[in-house]
């Protein structure tokens, strides 16, 4: 196979040559470029475009997550992880509406670092399951405020309440999907939401991709918001 070519931005000079001495270590990978800071990122790629681009965020000047459009805009298709020893949810939620295509701590193993990058390409998105557990408590506290919402429309005159097109997508899903869904909100992965109710994996994954055309959503962490925000799982 075609090795996947690496952007690498981070600008500790030392943290990103080890790292790229350990990524071209694995031969699924070669490097496309390297930088410090985001101006040297949008420039660095003159021949070989990146497939895929670990973001630190604490960048100087430009901060990562403020520079994801950007890159994209410099390198399309190309997806991007953010690398990252920032734990706050904040930061993370600020990453995925940005379009990142991932967000790791930079405390991941290597073997789980260069598993991620093919995941990420291939088109799952990949978060550290400390930050999976924190990004979805996060939304789980707004919970309260749409169900008092909720309570107010179902009290008004009749007439006046109108579904969401968001719940009728909700009751579009099956039984098993709405199952599937509250795990996923749970932060569950596809292995073990088929430990959970006794199917097989493929059988999970079948499900969630039914689970995004009806809602209308693209990764995992879009379908987990979804479903925390109204306190599902």
């Amino acid at each position: 196979m075609k090795p996947i070519p690496l952007l690498v931005v981070d600008d500790h000079t030392l943290f990103r040559r080890g790292l790229i001495a350990l990524l071209l270590q694995d031969g699924r990978f070669s490097l496309a470029g390297q930088a410090g800071d985001m101006g040297e990122a949008l420039r660095c790629c003159t021949g070989v475009q990146p497939e895929v681009i670990l973001l630190d965020n604490h960048l100087p000047g430009v901060r990562g997550i403020e520079g994801i459009p950007a890159l994209k805009d410099a390198y399309p298709g190309a997806r991007i992880l953010m690398l990252t020893v920032s734990e706050n949810e904040d930061d993370l939620a600020a990453a995925m509406l940005a379009g990142a295509d991932g967000y790791l701590l930079k405390t991941v193993e290597t073997e789980q670092l260069c598993d991620s990058i093919e995941k990420v390409l291939a088109g799952e998105c990949v978060i550290s399951p400390d930050m999976m557990t924190k990004f979805v408590t996060a939304f789980r506290a707004k919970a309260p405020v749409q169900e008092a919402a909720a309570d107010a429309n179902a009290q008004a005159p009749a007439g006046q309440a109108v579904p969401s097109a968001d719940d009728a997508a909700l009751a579009s899903l099956s039984v098993r999907e709405r199952e599937i869904l509250g795990l996923i909100a749970r932060g569950d992965s596809n292995k073990l939401i088929a430990r959970e109710l006794d199917i097989a994996e493929t059988t999970v994954k079948v499900h969630v991709q039914h689970i995004f055309r009806k809602l209308k959503l693209s990764s995992r962490v879009q379908v987990a918001v979804f479903a925390a925000a109204r306190g599902l799982g």
